[in-house]
């Protein structure tokens, strides 16, 4: 028999808290709940789970706090549920380092797919990663091939392909896309997209590997199966 994944709910309101747990079980995994902010470190050690859901708004120990201490020795599978769309460029950033996260309101379908999509990902991809960053001549190739980018597409694909995966956000596209301080809007972001997007289809068959991320921003993922 298969192993069920145990997904660990750190989320201090009953009914959010019991929704999810029954969503969870019902696609086959095991769920667990802890309220207190307090008790998740120890409850993580406790019971191992494969994946943690994280209220950003816990009592005692907040969701930010947690997560900030639990990356300075694990890299469990994160997705912080916030209400604070403020907090969204530091929850994905380096700062606390969260792999995804879900605005509330939210459906508890779209959770237990996040949930999904990043326990697969947490395994590694089912193909090899055709994408080969040269960043020494500021290429990247796909079968020993050059893909024709500009420096504004070369930098957002190298970002995306350092993290399959991890969503970024708008902001965050547009400081790594502009060194100087250039007031330039986060849609400037979407058109580059959008040609790097269209040149992956042309180029690299297999996709789609940019994948938008309503009201947050972009991720890549590679497809069941990548071509070589």
């Amino acid at each position: 028999m298969a192993h069920a994944h145990h997904i660990l709910i750190a989320e201090d309101e009953p009914k959010i808290a019991a929704l999810l747990s029954e969503y969870l079980q019902g696609a086959g995994y095991l769920a667990s709940i802890v309220e207190e902010g307090d008790r998740v470190l120890s409850a993580i050690g406790d019971t191992r789970p494969d994946l943690l859901l994280l209220d950003v708004m816990l009592p005692g120990m907040d969701g930010l706090q947690i997560l900030r201490e639990l990356r300075k020795s694990s890299q469990l599978p994160v997705i912080m549920l916030t209400a604070r769309v403020e907090e969204i460029d530091r929850l994905l950033g380096l700062e606390f380092g969260a792999d995804d996260y879900v605005c509330k309101p939210f459906s508890p379908r779209e959770v237990v797919a996040r949930v999904r999509a990043l326990l697969r990902r947490s395994r590694g991809p089912a193909s090899p990663n055709p994408f080969v960053v040269d960043e020494s001549t500021q290429r990247i190739l796909v079968g020993g091939k050059a893909l024709p980018l500009t420096t504004t597409e070369y930098r957002l694909l190298q970002t995306l392909l350092a993290h399959p995966g991890r969503v970024y956000s708008r902001d965050r596209l547009l400081d790594l896309m502009h060194d100087d301080l250039r007031d330039v809007t986060d849609r400037v972001v979407d058109s580059h997209i959008r040609n790097l997007r269209r040149k992956l289809d042309d180029l690299v068959p297999g996709g789609p590997y940019v994948h938008s991320v309503y009201g947050a921003g972009y991720r890549f993922e590679l497809p069941e199966s990548a071509p070589s």
